[in-house]
Order: C-alpha cells, then structure tokens, then sequence
C-alpha cells in the first residue's frame, strides 16, 4: 500500500514540481510571480486536443504545435504585452496582472466547453498487476517524462551559452548587463521555457484528470505552494517542494481525507513562511524592480 501510494504521489508531485519550476524560472529572471500558471496549462491542454482531436493531426506533430503555439501565446506575447509593461510599477501591479490573465484563459476556455474533455494519453490508462500492486503506465510514463523534461532543463542551464546567460541573469542583473548579456533576450527566454514547461505539465496531468476549463486553478495553487516550500529562488528547490506536495496529497486522501489535503499542505507552507521564508532550498535575497 504504502509503496503503490509512494508511486503514486511521485507521479503527481513530478507534475507539481514542473510547473514550480516554471514559477521559479520566472522569478529568478524577472521577480515575477505569474499566477495565470494553472490556466497556462489549461490553455495549453485545449489547444493539444484542437490539433489532435479537431483536425486530427498525429501526436508528436500536435504536440510540436502545441509548444510552439504555447511559446508564441503563453511565452512571448505574455512577455511582451504583460510583465515587460507592469514590472516597473511593482510586484502588486504584477501579480493584479497574472490575475486577471488567468480568469480571462479561463472564462476563454469555458467558451469553447465546460464539458470534461478526454485527453489522449500515449500508454494504456489499465493498471498492470505487479507482484502485490497495480502499477499504473501513466504514472510510470509521468515520472518518467517529468524527470526528463527537469533533467535537460537543469542541462540547458548548466551546459550552454544561454543557459550560463540565464544563470548570470538570475544571479545578478547587473552585473549581468554589464558583461553584454542582453537581459531583455534572456528574459524572454525564461518564458519561452515556461511555455514549454507548461505544455509537457498539460500532457502530463490531462491524460489522468481530463482537460477542464477550470482544471488549472487547483494545478496552479499546488505548484504555486511547491515553489514556496522549495524556494522560488532555486529550481532545484522546486522539485522537492512539487515532490512533497505529491505525497502529502497522495497519503493526506489515503490515510485520513481529501478535505483535509489542503489543510495540511497549507500548515506546511505557513510553516515555511515563518521560519524559512526562503524556502528549503532556497537563498535570501533583495527584491528589485528592474526587468
């Protein structure tokens, strides 16, 4: 039991800590918090099964559309329209923004359907009989894609040209501009990345909770407290933070309710706040408002 809800919170937690990561990404090269995250990968979901399920194109060639489309719109737009135009009037302006971007993806959505859309999953949603569990191809497939996904990130910012440029960026933008690094370049980088960081999340989670109009606000809080726990300022720390709300969720309905999942999470996290507001991982820092 304990072993199959171990798999099972691993799943779920991968899911979680991919989005925090995108939430730390942001914050390390622009202070931003994006709280329009869950419907990112709402929107991205909606517009996989466009490409798949409406004009019937194959799965990779969807997928490859998707992200582009999601780099395009959620990446580089957002950029572009959103943050580049509010980050110097604040962080409060930011998050008002990321906001209210999030219940317009969301109130879109439901234009096109409030019905529970089936997503196409690239395995057998049957569970596999194995020894004294029943072990699920899609959390196998989950944990799988999720620690590739983490792992070429973490190689892309240590091992290329850009990614040491991120790393500067996120380390000190000032110094950072001084040595030629375009900041601005590098910022939209960020949220390309996140855009694809959203997409694989959205063939990740689709596939097990369907794709709903409404299905990004729960993802969007998890991975939201996942960065927290973690440290917005470490991606690293956002996989422990994603890990660990996985299996306080997964246990939390096993043991004792699925009402009190959330309670507990949320007494992690106030936790945290009050005597590690830097998060496990993470670093203190001082806030600045340059973009």
């Amino acid at each position: 039991m304990i072993f199959q809800l171990v798999i099972g919170g691993t799943a779920t937690g991968a899911i979680y800590a991919l989005m925090a990561m995108g939430f730390s990404l942001l914050w390390q090269t622009s202070q931003t918090i994006n709280f329009a995250q869950g419907e990112f990968v709402a929107a991205a979901a909606f517009i996989m099964l466009i490409f798949y399920d409406s004009l019937n194109l194959p799965y990779v060639l969807s997928l490859v559309l998707t992200i582009v489309v999601a780099v395009g719109i959620l990446g580089i737009i957002f950029r572009k329209v959103v943050i580049e135009r509010l980050i110097k009037t604040g962080l409060l302006s930011v998050i008002c923004a990321t906001i209210a971007v999030s219940i317009m993806v969301r109130n879109s959505l439901i234009f096109y359907t409030a019905e529970s859309m089936a997503f196409p999953s690239i395995v057998s949603k049957e569970a596999i009989p194995l020894l004294t569990i029943r072990l699920s191809p899609l959390d196998v497939l989950n944990i799988a894609l999720a620690a590739l996904v983490i792992m070429a990130l973490q190689l892309f910012i240590r091992k290329t040209k850009p990614g040491k440029a991120l790393q500067a960026v996120a380390q000190n933008r000032d110094v950072a501009e001084v040595l030629g690094i375009d900041v601005g370049r590098m910022t939209t980088l960020a949220f390309a990345i996140n855009a694809v960081i959203v997409t694989f999340a959205a063939i990740l989670v689709a596939p097990v909770y369907a794709a709903k109009y409404n299905m990004g606000l729960a993802l969007g809080l998890r991975a939201f407290y996942a960065a927290i726990i973690g440290g917005f300022n470490q991606t690293r720390g956002a996989l422990i933070g994603g890990l660990l709300i996985g299996y306080i969720e997964v246990f939390t309905i096993a043991y004792v309710t699925s009402q009190y999942s959330e309670v507990v999470i949320l007494l992690i996290v106030i936790g945290v706040i009050l005597f590690k507001p830097e998060g496990i991982w993470g670093t203190k820092e001082v806030w600045s408002r340059e973009l």
